[in-house]
């Protein structure tokens, strides 16, 4: 137990010694939510979110830490925990193990992207509607943001429940995704 205990905290710290303003926010669960702020070098718990899920979700902050917006993969919420304007009917499923990933577009600080994934099969229609992306634009709704028009692109027909991204060193993001 100790070693688990070492290792959380060796990674928590890690994670907030290095992490970027864009990540600041993190909501996720029943409400729930935590606050990094390096500045004062404090984390605090919010529990203003709407999020209500077991499993997959993601937020996005601005590079000063302030909240742009989250999602659970089916639904997205702006910065005052509002659903965001057309940001509703994503193919996402909020019970994927990671539902959404939230990237930002190379050099446009305005769009950014939702990779969404399904849960394995859909069993309503005992299909798999795979890996998608939808665009918002922070220019949009007064500042709040709103998908645009690009909403549920699919990219990949049957993926699995699991999205991640990394930024390369040419400043342009790698999105993974396992086939099924």
């Amino acid at each position: 137990m100790k070693k688990i205990a070492l290792l959380f905290t060796y990674f928590f710290i890690s994670l907030y010694s290095y992490s970027q303003n864009e990540a600041a926010n993190w909501y996720f669960g029943y409400g729930g939510g935590i606050k990094f702020n390096q500045i004062a070098n404090t984390v605090t718990s919010v529990n203003d979110g709407q999020l209500f899920t077991n499993e997959g979700c993601a937020s996005i902050s601005d590079d000063t830490g302030g909240l742009l917006f989250y999602t659970d993969g089916t639904s997205i919420w702006n910065k005052n925990h509002g659903i965001m304007q057309n940001g509703f009917g994503l193919l996402g499923d909020s019970s994927s193990t990671q539902s959404a990933i939230i990237v930002p577009k190379p050099n446009d600080p305005n769009i950014y992207y939702i990779f969404t994934v399904d849960n394995q099969k859909n069993v309503n229609e005992n299909i798999n509607l795979g890996l998608n992306y939808s665009e918002v634009d922070m220019r949009l709704d007064g500042g709040l943001g709103a998908l645009t028009t690009t909403k549920n692109i699919n990219l990949v027909e049957e993926s699995s429940e699991k999205v991640t991204a990394v930024k390369g060193a040419d400043c342009n993001y790698w999105v993974i995704s396992l086939l099924v």
